[in-house]
Order: structure tokens, then sequence, then C-alpha cells
């Protein structure tokens, strides 16, 4: 998940499901608060979720009310299932509100946490649920980000001492090669082209050897700071 601003998917094909649920959305309070974008697609889209940009899908799979003859139609089991599976290949969290009276409350399977849809408290649930679930997505994207920053960071770390380790056969090598082409320059005699050549063998050496230079400042600064930092943590630790 990305630290932008997290998206809720309802599917859903009465508009009254979603109002129910964007309007019983808790309010977070955390001290950097971000209120979930919500987008609201039919139940017949489910199918296209794998690949979606999204965070937490809620799907109504409830049964719907015969309002002319006040009945309640059975419940879509065909449809439960179909969601079921799509999110299943979609990969992401999802809470499926369903209203069969002969399952419990709720009841988790794999990443998808199916509510029975208990009358005057299923949104709320749902909401404060939701708001969890996002919450814990975010934690682990972040813990992910971390451990990425840690594994480059290690690398370089790796890199960096192995080129302090090489550095004093580096500096010897290029002492040697120093020390030859200066010695051919002040030769007698030879050709321009050999002049030349062993002048930008000279010149190149003493460029890698103040490259090399800088190293060892860098190591010294690194050193420096490395020993600050373990000073205030040693203040900081016994203040507390």
């Amino acid at each position: 998940m990305s630290t932008n601003r997290p998206i809720v998917l309802i599917l859903a094909s009465d508009p009254a499901f979603a109002r129910e649920i964007t309007a019983h959305w808790p309010q977070d309070h955390s001290p950097h608060p971000q209120s979930p974008e919500f987008i609201v697609l039919d139940e017949g889209f489910s199918s296209d979720l794998q690949g979606s940009h999204y965070d937490l899908a809620i799907a109504d799979a409830s049964s719907v009310e015969d309002i002319k003859n006040h009945k309640r139609k059975a419940p879509n089991q065909r449809l439960q299932q179909d969601l079921k599976q799509s999110f299943a290949a979609a990969g992401k969290p999802a809470i499926l509100i369903h209203s069969d009276p002969s399952r419990g409350l709720y009841n988790s399977e794999g990443a998808v946490l199916e509510l029975r849809r208990e009358p005057g408290l299923w949104p709320s649930v749902a909401g404060l649920v939701g708001r969890e679930i996002l919450r814990r997505v975010q934690a682990e994207s972040r813990s992910r980000e971390a451990e990425k920053n840690c594994a480059a960071a290690q690398a370089e770390a790796t890199l960096g001492r192995y080129m302090v380790e090489m550095r004093t056969n580096v500096n010897n090598a290029l002492t040697t090669v120093l020390g030859n082409a200066e010695l051919l320059v002040l030769e007698p005699g030879l050709p321009a082209t050999v002049l030349a050549q062993a002048d930008t063998i000279r010149n190149m050496a003493l460029r890698l050897h103040e490259v090399f230079q800088r190293f060892s400042s860098i190591e010294k600064e690194l050193t420096v700071d490395a020993r600050e930092s373990g000073k205030k943590a040693s203040h900081a630790a016994a203040g507390s």
C-alpha cells in the first residue's frame, strides 16, 4: 500500500449500502489522520478486481427485500461465492456483508472477513473493522519499506567497508604506477608519444590517489559522527 490516501472499494447494487458505509465510517484521531477515498462499483464488476488499485473492498452480498410482498429473498449464495473468488484472486483484504441467519456473526477465510448484516449495527461494525484493516495494511507497508531501505543501506555499507579495506592495497599500487610514470617522463630520449602516454598515466594515478584520500576523510567523518551519536544516546539513556 502506498503512503497516499487509502482507497476503499464498495461493491453494491444498492446505493443505500454505500451511503451507510460512508456515513458510519469512524473518524481517525491519530496524529496523521487519513480518511479513505471511497469508490462505488456494482458487484458485477467484481471479476475485474485483479490488478485494480485499492486497499480494502467492502461488498454487499446480503439478501434483498421484496418491498411489494414484504418478504426477504434467499441469500444469493452464487453472488457470495463469486465475490469471494474475486477477492482471493485480487489478493487484497475484503469485508463481505451477508444476511444468512444460519451463519455466525463473522467468519474469516484468508483475507476475506464475512460479517452478518445485523440491523442497525452492521455499518458501524464494518467501518470499525475496515479502519483497523487499513491501519494494519499501512503498518505492513511501512515495515516492508523499512526493510527495503535497510537492505539497501546494508549493501552500501558492505561496499564501503570493502573499499576501506582495499584502500591500502590500491594506494600501494597507485604509488608504484605513479613512481614509474614519473621515471618515464624524466627518461631522456623517449619519443614524444611515449612521454605523452606516461604523463597521462601519472595524471590519472594522481586523480585516483585524490579519490582515495577523500575516502579516508569520509571514513574519519563517519567515525566522529558515530562517536557523537553514541555519546548522545548514552546521555539520553542516563537522563531517562
